[in-house]
Formats: structure tokens, sequence, C-alpha cells
């Protein structure tokens, strides 16, 4: 083939016509690899392929469908944007393409997105309106934006001036404030001093999720913005959507490194880990629960830092310079489990799909809201093995994923309890 240029640019679909046509439908992006499972349950990976049982839905059909898109051979139809949104994003196609042939599926499926946005066929109905509530409300709830820091209980007090500013995200500030304000609690009690953004805005992860790419890349540069002017050295979140976002989409749309953003973004479960260890933050309380962990896709597999490339392909789809592929095993997997083994009383249970291969909620990226069912399907999978292997607590990392298993969970009408990690940290500290 001859030497083309091509760059890292969900902007441009023609950077992935390449990945599209060399998808082999091997369905590696489906099925876990069998080193990893000990029998046919649970053996997928792909949520939108294991429910709609259609190839269409899985990424290997998506590619098919994208390359026409790309050469003009396919128009966006009604049906095929239902396919496209009918989708978590939760880059369990990615990793496992990866392990084969290196295929950009997570950043193609970004591309077909932002394509459609463009083309003025994207995204879909539920998505826009949460376009507007952000637009006029700056939170994707469309909740009074004077409400948002509610959650601050009258004990807790950030600093004006601190080297870590705590993004505390829509859903903790409105939906979930018992994650904010365990969090504010256990920093109280590690003696960390912490600062909030004078006028926190939303982080626009929905928007940059569906295609609404120019959206998305005004709020990142206003948030970064404020975070530079703060002075702040670390940015810390609770809620794996967001993080990603700040450390991987923020930089993937101004086309910068991680590295570059001028401050850490940390999670949660990142900084107690490291004050845990180091002594700073003692988990002393006992907590009798056979628990085990959810990876949330935006803080394990979609979480490895972002660095920005551009060069030639030539033979063999060989590319110069060298590219380092983002394959998911940088993220965060072993911080939140070293906290709660070190929780006195706990005993963590892994799921029989964990770490890369985890099976997402099924909530975010836009999923919920436009496919609601599938959702709440995608949680009742979820549970079921977190039942299989007898768990009587699930633990997840990011709000998102805590409402939708908790919604589903308390369905079904059994004792299965849902936490946020924040929640048994506090409880743990004893603050």
């Amino acid at each position: 083939m001859p030497i083309e240029k091509v760059k890292l640019d969900v902007t441009n679909l023609d950077n992935f016509v390449f990945d599209m046509s060399r998808c082999i439908k091997c369905k590696g992006c489906t099925w876990v690899d069998h080193t990893y499972m000990p029998g046919i349950n649970y053996s997928t990976r792909c949520p939108s392929a294991t429910k709609y049982i259609f190839d269409s839905y899985g990424a290997y059909g998506k590619m098919r469908i994208g390359l026409g898109i790309a050469e003009g051979r396919l128009e966006h139809t009604d049906s095929y944007l239902e396919l496209l949104y009918a989708c978590t994003l939760c880059g369990a196609c990615d990793v496992g393409c990866k392990r084969n042939l290196d295929l950009e599926i997570e950043l193609t499926l970004e591309a077909l997105r932002v394509r459609a946005v463009k083309e003025g066929k994207g995204p879909m109905p539920a998505h826009k309106k949460i376009a507007e509530n952000i637009a006029a409300k700056h939170n994707y709830l469309g909740s009074p934006h004077e409400n948002r820091q509610k959650w601050l209980l009258a004990g807790v007090k950030p600093a004006a001036k601190a080297d870590v500013l705590y993004f505390v995200g829509c859903s903790a500030s409105y939906t979930n404030p018992e994650i904010a304000q365990a969090t504010t609690k256990i920093l109280n009690a590690a003696g960390t001093p912490f600062m909030l953004m004078p006028d926190e805005w939303c982080c626009g992860n929905i928007l940059y999720s569906v295609g609404m790419i120019d959206e998305a890349r005004e709020l990142a540069k206003r948030n970064i913005e404020e975070v530079r002017k703060s002075g702040a050295k670390t940015l810390l979140t609770a809620c794996a959507e967001g993080y990603r976002m700040w450390k991987v989409d923020y930089p993937k749309m101004l086309d910068i490194a991680t590295a570059d953003l001028g401050f850490r973004v940390v999670h949660l479960v990142e900084y107690v880990d490291e004050l845990v260890k180091q002594g700073s933050l003692k988990l002393k309380n006992p907590i009798d629960l056979r628990l085990t962990y959810h990876d949330s896709c935006s803080l394990s597999r979609l979480s490895d830092p972002w660095v920005p490339w551009e060069g030639e392909r030539g033979l063999w789809g060989m590319v110069s310079p060298k590219l380092e592929r983002r394959r998911g095993a940088n993220g965060v997997y072993q911080p939140p489990r070293d906290i709660l083994s070190a929780i006195p009383g706990v005993e963590l249970v892994e799921m029989i799909r964990k770490r890369e291969n985890a099976f997402c909620c099924g909530a975010g990226r836009g999923t919920k809201e436009a496919f609601p069912e599938f959702a709440q399907w995608a949680a009742e999978q979820r549970l079921a093995e977190v039942r299989e292997i007898g768990a009587e607590a699930l633990v997840s990392t990011c709000p998102w994923c805590k409402n939708n298993f908790a919604k589903v969970a308390g369905k079904d009408g059994d004792n299965l309890k849902v936490y946020d990690i924040a929640e048994l940290i506090l409880a743990s500290v004893g603050t």
C-alpha cells in the first residue's frame, strides 16, 4: 500500500479507514480470551453484541458500516444511528482487538459519532436534551446551577488556596451528595487541604461521548484554564467518567499529552492508596462484608494517559514514528483493591470478568439516557455475576455505576448492597 499520512484525531474519520478495512471479524472484541475464562458463562465482554446478538451491533459490524460511511457508499439512517449509539463505548472491544490486530477500535467509534454530529444526523434526541441542560445550567441534569454546592456540609470547609483541587462533578453535586461528602471528609481526616472551583461546570463527558466535540472542547478549555488559574498541582475526582474526561479526552481534544495539562489528574482511590501506604490515613474500623469490586470502564481500560501521535503508515500497516498503543494495561486496577483489602473485616472476592475484561455497568457515555432498557440489562448481567461468586456487596468507583447497579439490585428484592468506595473508606476511617 502507498505511504499515507495518519493522525490519532477523531475529528477526521479518514484517519481510521485502515482500521475499519482491516477488521477480520474474529470477534476477539466480543469474547474474553479463553485463557482468562473458567467456562462458557460470563465469557463475553461487549454489552452491545451480547444483548442484540446481531453483527452490526458489535465492533466488527460497526467497522464495516463505518467504512461504507467513510467511502460515501452508506448514509446515516435511523437504524444506523441506533446501533451506533446503542453502545457504551466501554473500551472492551479495543483492548480485545489490541491483543490481536492493534486496530484503533475505540477511536474509530468515537470518530463515527463525531462524523454523525458533523453531518447533522446525530446525536440521539435524549442527548440533545442533555446538551441543552449543560448549555443553560452547566450540568447534564438541568438542575439549578446555584444548587451545585448544596452538598457541602457545615463542618467541611474548603481552603481558599491549596495544592489539591477537588472537582466534584455533576453526579456527586446533585444526585450523589454522599460521595462528595465522604470524599471531603476523607481529605479532612488525612489533613489534606483542598479547594473547590469557585464556579464549577460540567466536565462535558456526555457531550464528548456522543460526538458533540466542539461543545465538549469549549468546556475543556474553560475548565482547564480554571484549574491553571487556581494554581492547583493536583486535580482530584471521585467519578470515573470525569477522571477519564480530564485525563484522556481533554488532552485528546486539545491535541496535547496528559503530561502537558500542567497538573496531575488523580482519582480518589489513587490518592487514598498513597495516603494509606504512607501511613497518613488509617483504615481502622472493621467492615464485616464479603464484597466484590467492579472495574469502572473509565477508571480502568479507558484511562491510559493520552499521548498525541501523527506520522506515516506504509506497507503492512507499519507506522513511523513508533506508536505506543493504549492497551488498557495502565489503567487504575490495583489501588482500589489494595484499599479494600486493607480494611479490617473485608473479604474481597473477584468476579469472573475483571480488570480489562470487566463487563460494563451499562450506564455511561450517553447510554442510560438514550437506551435505558439496555443500561438496565447490562447491570443485570453484571449483578448475576456478583451473585455467582456469593458477594454480599458490590463496590464501584463511579456514581454512574453505583446508581445503575443500585436501581437494578433494588428491583430484585434481595439483600445485595451497592456502595461507592468513598463510603467504605470513610466508614473505616471513622470520622
